[in-house]
């Protein structure tokens, strides 16, 4: 239940915080700052429960968890379950923030920090390029994650390295899809924003799960694990 727990509150954070600076602070901090602010709020969790349940706060990187071995695939599902009911809350708690805004906020004008693609979505970018960039993407930060916390590797800084890595991605992609790398930071804004962003979804969903698998079955097979 603790890992539960862990993993819902700290899905929630990166939700509520990270789609949050993007729906209520991006005019004023930009694109730099909604990166820093994911960023952030997983380092801030990564240190707040990565003793508790090791801060996966993605399905994506349960799955590549297990894959590499690192994760009993019993705990998987709870896990993930967990991550993706705290996506919900937080972006329920971000729908009721923002629509709180005086004169008003159309959650299906303005969006609530859903991911995309296409026509009309920030840099238009097509499907390809957003399946790509978020598979390759998302493989390379569960790399981060995997080597950070393996054997060896120094533990004190495996949240800022973590962290950082998700803003250098943020900054890279978020006029290609606003950056996802984790199917349930889709899943919650996708609910409330409805209808195009809910067809997308699947997009968010099949990449980073096969880019968290690619970065597993690396780790799993030796040719990258220090153990």
């Amino acid at each position: 239940m603790k890992h539960a727990v862990a993993e819902f509150i700290g899905t929630m954070t990166l939700v509520l915080f990270g789609c949050g600076a993007a729906v209520i602070a991006g005019a004023d901090i930009g694109l730099t700052g909604i990166s820093f602010a994911f960023g952030l709020a997983l380092i801030g969790m990564a240190y707040g429960i990565g003793s508790v349940s090791g801060c996966h706060i993605n399905p994506a990187v349960t799955i590549g968890a297990v894959i590499a071995g690192r994760l009993p695939s019993s705990k998987a599902v709870t896990y993930i379950l967990a991550q993706m009911a705290g996506a919900v809350v937080g972006a329920a708690i971000l729908y009721v923030i923002a629509t709180g805004k005086g004169g008003g906020y159309d959650v299906a004008v303005s969006g609530l920090g859903q991911n995309g693609w296409g026509a009309g979505y920030l840099g238009e970018y097509t499907m390809t390029a957003a399946f790509v960039f978020e598979l390759v993407a998302t493989f390379l930060f569960v790399v981060v994650i995997l080597g950070s916390t393996g054997a060896g590797a120094p533990a004190a800084v495996a949240g800022m390295a973590i962290g950082l890595t998700l803003v250098v991605i943020h900054l890279v992609g978020i006029n290609v899809t606003g950056v996802s790398v984790n199917p349930a930071r889709s899943f919650g804004p996708a609910l409330f924003a409805g209808g195009h962003a809910i067809s997308q979804l699947w997009l968010f969903f099949a990449a980073p799960i096969l880019g968290a698998v690619a970065a597993g079955v690396l780790f799993r097979s030796g040719l990258l694990d220090a153990d």
